[in-house]
């Protein structure tokens, strides 16, 4: 009798500690989600995915699918860009340098180093509408003139050029206008982008309140000897 009691006493224990693993395991489910629902896993870089190794690659290079640089400045001998961004594709680097297949990047060039086409003092900021302020003091006609010219910014010939559309020498207007002119050239920047590897083309360029963004594209570039 007292082994029937006992033996019951197990089962009904064995059987609420059944109910509370179900309880507690269904409480759990409900109030957590699938791991699958957590962070999402980044994708895959399809691009680098489909890309191919060349063939040719001999032992001592390395192929790269594609290089992202930046950095926040580039100094060369004779200028400084700004807040670079460098993005590369189809990198083979080995003995005799790299070469970038495609190669973009995106840089700003200061107002101080555009302003330097035309010497000392010249100040070089942002107009409104898009375009640049260029304030000089030049020699024209024997008087020397302080010069405010306003004008667009455009990639031509590989070049960054501010070509005056509006001039002032603080004169009357019809002094101004007489004189324009003589000193237009005298106010016109034409800036070549240094610091940058040979084969890159400059494609656009916009105004900001830093200095010009230039956009440079190319092709097969070779860094380095």
């Amino acid at each position: 009798m007292e082994w029937t009691r006992v033996k019951d006493w197990l089962i009904g224990a064995a059987g609420m500690l059944l109910v509370l693993g179900i309880l507690v395991g269904a409480l759990w489910w409900a109030g957590s989600k699938p791991a699958s629902r957590g962070e999402a896993v980044p994708p895959p870089n399809t691009r680098e995915a489909e890309a191919e190794a060349p063939s040719d690659l001999r032992g001592d290079e390395l192929w790269f699918g594609d290089l992202v640089l930046d950095s926040g400045t580039v100094r060369s001998a004779g200028s400084t860009l700004r807040d670079v961004h460098a993005v590369g594709e189809d990198v083979v680097t080995g003995p005799e340098g790299t070469v970038v297949g495609r190669l973009a990047v995106d840089a700003t060039v200061p107002f101080d180093v555009v302003a330097r086409e035309l010497g000392g003092g010249t100040v070089v900021s942002a107009a409104d509408s898009g375009q640049a302020r260029v304030v000089r003091t030049i020699e024209a006609l024997g008087r020397e003139l302080r010069v405010t010219a306003t004008g667009t910014v455009h990639a031509e010939g590989g070049k960054l050029v501010v070509e005056p559309r509006s001039i002032d020498l603080g004169g009357p207007a019809f002094f101004s206008g007489g004189t324009a002119a003589v000193v237009r050239s005298l106010v016109t920047i034409e800036h070549e982008i240094e610091g940058l590897p040979a084969g890159l083309v400059l494609q656009d360029v916009a105004v900001r309140d830093d200095g010009i963004r230039a956009s440079l594209r190319g092709e097969d570039v070779r860094l380095g000897p």
